[in-house]
């Protein structure tokens, strides 16, 4: 959160907040038995922390941790994760039914329910954009949606754009579907990552009411199960199942696609007229396979979720796994 905290959540309910000095400043047990796997601070109000366990999502205030100040209860299945808009209008819970229900904050009541058609793993916010949200899930699913629609504005395949670029290859590919399990989006609003079960990480640009796919690069060896966008412009964290968490700075494979719409257009017709397509892609894709981590951290645990926070004065990187502790690494400035 903005005034320093971080929160936790656990199994069982249990819910913990730590200041800034790294040091437990709140617990509480939920009632239910729902493990907390969403934790979120309302980017209106830092000391506003929504949790969901289970099913349901409480309304908590960080800095006195007691009794949840409301419940909200319109979820049927387990909720993966939380994303609150920037004005603290709209809170979107999605959940392993596919459903994301949009909550209206003002009168507390659903909105809106998008659907995916499998878990749906992640949804985000769009910084600036109240309105605008993305999602994805273990469909294979990458979706843009307005808050006024009940369908999505653009979607993406992960599995279809694979077998494009792949070709021939593809049939390998079916054994490591690329199950979406993790987006999120850089601070400009328009540049976001995913993370699938395929090891890789792709960015996408979102222009107007559609998103197209800028890069991808091998970023594990096993599933990305996080991704994480720094403040900073383009910083990007990882983590995967192979138990690595890493940092990539993405700004030049993002900055070359910064081209006039009226241009790439241009590209794009001459690339469909020559007969070379089939090359030009490979070779677009192996300028990918350029980017490199610019830090490696050997975790050694699959990870389970990425934030970071400034304690003690520095940046440092919080890693939550199987365990009952949460690891803490500097981060280079």
């Amino acid at each position: 959160g903005a005034e320093g905290l971080v929160a936790s959540g656990a199994e069982g309910g249990e819910l913990a907040v730590w200041d800034a000095r790294g040091e437990l400043a709140g617990r509480l047990q939920l009632p239910g038995a729902g493990d907390v796997a969403a934790v979120v601070f309302s980017p209106a109000c830092p000391a506003r922390l929504f949790a969901s366990h289970g099913a349901s999502v409480s309304l908590l205030d960080a800095r006195a941790l007691k009794e949840p100040a409301h419940r909200f209860q319109v979820n049927e299945e387990e909720i993966n994760c939380l994303a609150v808009n920037e004005p603290e209008s709209a809170l979107a819970a999605a959940d392993d039914a596919g459903a994301i229900r949009i909550i209206d904050l003002g009168n507390k009541k659903v909105s809106r329910t998008l659907r995916h058609s499998n878990i749906c793993s992640s949804v985000a916010f769009r910084p600036q954009r109240p309105q605008s949200l993305l999602s994805c899930g273990l469909d294979m699913q990458v979706m843009l949606w307005n808050l006024q629609k009940a369908r999505p504005l653009w979607t993406t395949n992960l599995q279809d754009s694979e077998m494009e670029e792949a070709g021939a290859q593809a049939a390998g590919q079916f054994f490591n579907p690329p199950l979406a399990h993790s987006l999120s989006v850089a601070s400009c609003g328009n540049v976001f990552g995913c993370g699938a079960q395929d090891g890789k990480v792709r960015i996408f640009r979102v222009t107007g009411v559609k998103f197209e796919q800028e890069l991808a690069f091998q970023g594990h060896s096993l599933g990305v199960s996080q991704v994480l966008f720094l403040p900073a412009a383009y910083w990007l964290l990882t983590g995967g199942n192979d138990g690595k968490v890493l940092l990539w700075d993405v700004s030049s494979g993002v900055g070359k696609q910064q081209k006039s719409p009226a241009r790439s257009l241009q590209r794009r017709k001459a690339q469909a007229s020559t007969k070379k397509e089939g090359k030009l892609n490979k070779a677009a894709l192996s300028e990918d396979a350029e980017i490199l981590p610019k830090l490696t951290i050997e975790h050694g645990e699959k990870v389970n979720w990425l934030s970071c926070a400034e304690l003690k004065g520095s940046k440092r990187v919080l890693v939550a796994d199987q365990s009952s502790s949460i690891s803490v690494y500097p981060l280079p400035d």
